[in-house]
């Protein structure tokens, strides 16, 4: 990795000027097979609105979850048709909301350590914020809403295969 793109690189919060090392940065992107091409997007992606709050003009991840929760609903829509072509959409839709739950995109955002690279306000960060489960999904959504304005659906895809166990 190296070179110039890390000037660019995400801040944590709580760490005044601690930037995400290279290290985080490629341990992220070969977690979720994708390079990513805007570290601005993806510090966006990392900004949770109390960091917003505190640090104006910064824009929050909210509208980068907001694609990110589509495409990866997509995504498992996919994989449970594929599974289950004549399953009724009564059966589909629960066994979605299931597989994305703020439960389960919590524990993966764990996994990749997203809670130690959100950005969080002062106050969030003090009572817990790195560990909500709230934080944690919304970060993960974000990162995904990143990965498919780079790369598409099937970039998602990739990171979702690598995050997703095929048997959900």
């Amino acid at each position: 990795m190296g070179g110039p793109e890390m000037a660019q690189t995400p801040q944590r919060s709580g760490r005044p000027g601690g930037a995400v090392t290279p290290l985080d940065l490629a341990a992220l992107e070969a977690a979720l097979d994708h390079r990513f091409v805007d570290l601005g997007l993806l510090t966006r992606a990392l900004t949770h609105a109390s960091y917003v709050n505190e640090h104006p003009p910064q824009v929050s991840q909210d509208g980068l979850a907001f694609v990110g929760d589509a495409a990866l609903g997509l995504v498992i829509a996919q994989r449970l048709l594929a599974r289950a072509p004549d399953a009724p959409a009564g059966v589909l839709t629960p066994a979605r909301a299931a597989v994305v739950s703020g439960t389960n995109l919590a524990r993966w955002a764990a996994a990749l350590g997203l809670g130690e690279l959100v950005r969080l306000g002062r106050g969030e960060d003090q009572t817990g914020g790195r560990a909500r489960e709230s934080i944690l999904a919304t970060t993960l959504e974000a990162v995904l809403g990143v990965i498919y304005l780079e790369g598409g659906l099937d970039a998602v895809r990739r990171a979702i295969d690598g995050l997703v166990p095929e048997t959900t």
